[in-house]
């Protein structure tokens, strides 16, 4: 795929180049609780904006139905953005209608706009081709140019991620490029020992690429909730704590592969109990107690990895070549049930290899916990994409940028 790096070097001045981005951030109201989303595309568009292009930036926000939604406004992800390139940003009330045909008609060489929310528009999530071309067709009527950089989307098969790219001239941004450059390195070049943390609350969600890694890693990590399906299926009571009952012959079956390939599969020796769920809003005192998982009363549920688990999952990671962290190890949060995935961190921090953080949660989590976001080799903007590359998939984003 040809990158931003070429078209700069065709020159962009006076080109209205639209840069499909990702500023799905974290609201609490109208405030913008975790940014990183905004600052990983500000090389894009700031180079964009440098070279005399007029910037039109898209994005989705949230799951809106079709319609718009005050909820959803990206208004303060446009007003993010302003503050971090030092310059202002117009913002469109609308996608494609008349504020958006306004506002970017109004851009100067080097000016910057950000349309409203993509989903406000029933035909950028479409599943008929024809519904969603027609978006398409009205979104490329705004931009000469279309450079994709929202890599957290691209494992969509949504109108600005791959129906947009065939009706313009297309590259791949900044954040695109450097993002596939690490997965090409947890996938065709990985240095040994390769290690993977998985967490999260729902083993369904990482059946796939467990099932893959099961012929790549030499370690798997197990937390989270979706660690008790596994303790489950070992024999192990989980008292009320998240459990997906359907998922565990499935689950059976990778730790019976896992042996027979020699991959490592390490779960959880002690973990945090409580009986109710913490209230994460308060973050009041939860009180919790440390058990071992062959331990857990019947009314109180897992809620962290313990402080044995933490020790035994940096001792996996202390030699790693490679790492790759997808999911917390618990509820984090909440001050009490933060250690777990303060821990494995920690580790990746420490350990000697290649350290990959891939998105969602994970990333939100170093973020919380005041880590330097430079200790880590890579924190991903897109977790769902992240683990489908890793699964072997398709990616119609990225499909849709090849030449």
């Amino acid at each position: 795929m040809k990158t931003i790096d070429a078209l700069l070097a065709e020159g962009v001045a006076g080109k209205r180049v639209f840069v499909r981005a990702d500023l799905n951030v974290p609201l609490d109201g109208t405030t913008i609780t975790d940014d990183g989303r905004i600052r990983a595309v500000l090389p894009t568009v700031k180079a964009l904006a440098e070279a005399g292009a007029r910037v039109v930036v898209a994005s989705h926000l949230g799951r809106p139905k079709g319609t718009p939604d005050p909820a959803f406004t990206l208004a303060p992800a446009a007003a993010r953005l302003g503050e971090l390139l030092g310059a202002e940003v117009a913002f469109a009330a609308d996608t494609v209608g008349e504020s958006a045909r306004s506002v970017v008609a109004g851009l100067a060489n080097g000016g910057v706009a950000v349309v409203e929310n993509l989903r406000f528009n029933a035909g950028e999530t479409a599943r008929d081709d024809a519904e969603r071309a027609a978006f398409a067709d009205r979104l490329a009527a705004l931009a000469d140019v279309y450079v994709g950089d929202g890599f957290g989307a691209v494992h969509r098969k949504h109108a600005s991620v791959y129906d947009l790219p065939a009706r313009l001239p297309h590259y791949a941004g900044h954040l695109i490029a450097d993002e596939v450059g690490v997965l090409k390195k947890l996938t065709d070049d990985v240095k040994r020992p390769y290690v993977v943390a998985l967490g999260g609350a729902k083993v369904s969600d990482k059946l796939a690429v467990i099932d893959e890694l099961l012929g790549r890693a030499d370690r798997i990590l197990i937390g989270g909730g979706m660690a008790y399906t596994f303790l489950k299926a070992q024999g192990h009571e989980v008292g009320i704590s998240l459990l997906q009952e359907d998922q565990l012959p499935a689950v059976t079956e990778y730790m019976e592969r896992a042996g027979k390939n020699g991959v490592e599969l390490v779960l959880p020796v002690d973990v945090l109990v409580a009986g109710e769920f913490p209230d994460l809003r308060t973050k009041a005192p939860a009180n919790p107690s440390t058990v071992a998982v062959d331990a857990i009363p019947a009314d109180q549920q897992g809620l962290d990895i313990g402080p044995r688990t933490s020790k035994l999952y940096a001792s996996k990671l202390a030699d790693a070549g490679t790492v790759f962290w997808n999911g917390p190890m618990g509820v984090f949060e909440h001050p009490d049930y933060a250690e777990g995935t303060k821990a494995v961190a920690q580790a990746l921090v420490d350990a000697p290899g290649f350290t990959v953080v891939g998105g969602g949660d994970s990333a939100a989590a170093v973020r919380t916990l005041g880590f330097d976001e430079s200790a880590f080799g890579h924190i991903s903007t897109g977790g769902g994409a992240s683990l489908e590359y890793l699964e072997g998939k398709t990616l119609p984003g990225l499909a849709a940028l090849e030449d």
